[in-house]
């Protein structure tokens, strides 16, 4: 069985270079062969440890990244299989991964998925039972299971963390996020795309002062006006291209395609550098879509420029001065120098002597009453009623209890929740009526109304300057929630702690009973 991107990302001396293939709509055809002639010459150039290989991107049905991969399994080259959950409820979830582990394809990126695209007859029903946390857990779950059937190995299990996040709160929810997928149990980490340094060293500096020893893969896109036209208007959700990155690389095509191309792989070949110095683990590239040849010429690029990664840092450098980071400084020698300190494993308060946090201008008076009136004030008076009718540990629990016994022996639960628990929930949370109630889990929202994808553990990647990838008018439920958190000296509690899958079972029924009656996901 191979073992090649696994034994590679753990050779502390190996630099790791994947490539991220992407199928289209069809079976077969040219652009099939076009994907598996490239993984055979990436095996033959022997610099790859992996394709990756992507599961419905934007939601859209593509030809599955299982057949695909097994197809180019076989013929020797390692796979990493993208496996979403957008498309499957838990029971196919689960079936799939038994069919990767007999398949042999145990790399897998866990994700949480883009929201449902059009198939046949229209968009296709979002399932997102999981979050990318929840099958993270699952696949370490499912590795004691193999263990226990004598497999020797188990599923090798990644996660994605988008740094390129312009402000405080979706900052603090991407990295809180990927606590919990470490936690779940991922082994390795591939960045989603972006073009600032600062944000690509802020995952860096985050991980070393966390004490995160996981590896990580930088994302390296090779852009052409298309790629670069669409990511800068969000089509392709949490991957950053800005307005003046994106001009330059339309007039770098005009003259001819062939200038275009040039640079395009010097860029790549640049950032890839200047990545490697940082102390990113390796690189992970995509857009590749027509043959090996270009990430040849880059890897080959990277071979001569590595030893003067420094030069083409500030090409590199954001002009967006209302981006929010975690760690810089207005001094970008000194930060440089911090970040250094850091990779050489110096000691750690040199980066927090020399890099401050930096965040976007107060808001007015006016967005500050209307954030009091939609997010704080209901959020004080959810946690007061939480604190008074649901907290195990009060004085009162065993009455509720006892009372919720009582309903529920007499099946008269339907009563309560009728007239009582379905109206000022309704009113107050747009409440959906799961039975097994999350809202404590993100400042007193509703994770089955207010996100599309349902997450419980997190935020997606998705977000574009604090809005949602979905309703792109609201604020994303996690952004709102480090806000309420923020304004209450709370933010700790964001994402603290991991949070099960929802209880199917209980749909429709009262979760108040549920609670007190410990049938819901917080047994304990």
């Amino acid at each position: 069985m191979l073992r090649i991107f696994n034994n590679d990302i753990s050779n502390p001396d190996k630099f790791v270079i994947t490539l991220e293939l992407v199928p289209k709509r069809e079976s077969g055809g040219l652009s099939t062969d076009t994907l598996i002639n490239i993984a055979k010459d990436a095996f033959a150039d022997g610099r790859v440890s992996a394709v990756s290989i992507t599961d419905n991107p934007g939601g859209n049905p593509s030809l599955s990244p299982d057949v695909l991969g097994y197809e180019i399994f076989r013929h020797g080259m390692d796979v990493i299989v993208h496996f979403t959950c957008r498309d499957m409820n838990r029971a196919g979830m689960e079936s799939r991964a038994l069919q990767l582990a007999r398949m042999g394809m145990k790399n897998i990126l866990a994700l949480t998925g883009d929201y449902s695209g059009k198939g046949f007859g229209g968009q296709g029903t979002p399932v997102f039972d999981f979050d990318s946390v929840i099958l993270t857990k699952m696949l370490h779950k499912l590795n004691e299971r193999l263990a226990a059937s004598e497999d020797p190995d188990g599923f090798f299990t990644g996660c994605a963390v988008s740094p390129f996040k312009t402000t405080e709160a979706e900052c603090e929810a991407q990295y809180r996020k990927l606590d919990r997928k470490i936690e779940a149990g991922a082994s390795f980490i591939i960045t989603q795309l972006g073009y600032d340094v600062d944000k690509f060293q802020e995952l860096i500096t985050r991980s070393s002062i966390k004490g995160i020893t996981i590896p990580a893969l930088a994302s390296v896109y090779m852009l052409s006006p298309k790629a670069a036209k669409a990511m800068n208007r969000g089509k392709v959700p949490g991957v950053i291209v800005s307005d003046s990155l994106c001009n330059r690389i339309i007039k770098e095509w005009e003259n001819s395609k062939q200038d275009g191309l040039h640079n395009a792989i010097e860029r790549a070949a640049r950032l890839a550098v200047i990545l490697k110095g940082i102390g990113y683990k390796g690189i992970h590239i995509g857009g590749i879509h027509r043959s090996f040849k270009a990430v040849g010429a880059i890897l080959d690029k990277m071979a001569i420029m590595e030893h003067n990664w420094q030069d083409y840092v500030e090409g590199f450098r954001t002009e967006d001065k209302n981006c929010f980071y975690i760690y810089r400084t207005s001094d970008s020698k000194k930060f440089d120098n911090a970040i250094e300190s850091i990779i050489s494993k110096d000691n750690l308060h040199t980066i927090n002597e020399t890099v401050v946090s930096s965040s976007k201008e107060p808001v007015t008076t006016i967005e500050n009453l209307k954030e009091n009136l939609l997010d704080h004030y209901p959020y004080l008076l959810l946690k007061q009623l939480h604190e008074l009718f649901f907290n195990k540990s009060s004085s009162l629990s065993p009455v509720y209890k006892a009372f919720a016994e009582v309903i529920d022996k007499n099946n008269k639960a339907w009563i309560l929740k009728m007239f009582i628990e379905d109206p000022s929930k309704r009113l107050l949370l747009s409440c959906k009526g799961c039975g097994d109630c999350g809202i404590q889990h993100i400042a007193f929202q509703c994770p089955e109304s207010g996100c599309p994808k349902h997450t419980r553990n997190g935020a997606c990647g998705g977000s574009r300057d604090g809005f949602c990838e979905v309703d792109k008018d609201k604020k994303c439920i996690w952004v709102r929630a480090f806000n309420r958190l923020k304004k209450s000296d709370k933010t700790e509690n964001l994402s603290k702690e991991f949070v099960p899958p929802r209880m199917w079972e209980l749909n429709n029924t009262s979760s108040w009973i549920n609670f007190h009656l410990g049938r819901d996901h917080q047994k304990e």
